[in-house]
């Protein structure tokens, strides 16, 4: 299956690649990195893309609003 997401600013992979790493960490999905994704439930991996775009709108809500 081929990949369709491109990230929009290449410089930004390092930052969204430690995010997930952290958020996966929080929800104890230790050493996500190295980890095989099919090993995890759906549930699992939804967890850690939602709570990524859940602190990216957090993020862009805040730096709008200017604080």
């Amino acid at each position: 299956m081929a990949r369709t997401n491109k990230i929009v600013v290449p410089e930004a992979r390092q930052a969204l690649n430690q995010m997930k790493t952290e958020i996966a960490n929080e929800l104890g999905l230790s050493n996500y990195d190295n980890i095989d994704k099919g090993t995890l439930t759906s549930r699992q991996n939804g967890y850690v893309g939602g709570y990524i775009t859940k602190r990216l709108v957090e993020s862009a809500q805040r730096q709008m609003a200017g604080k």
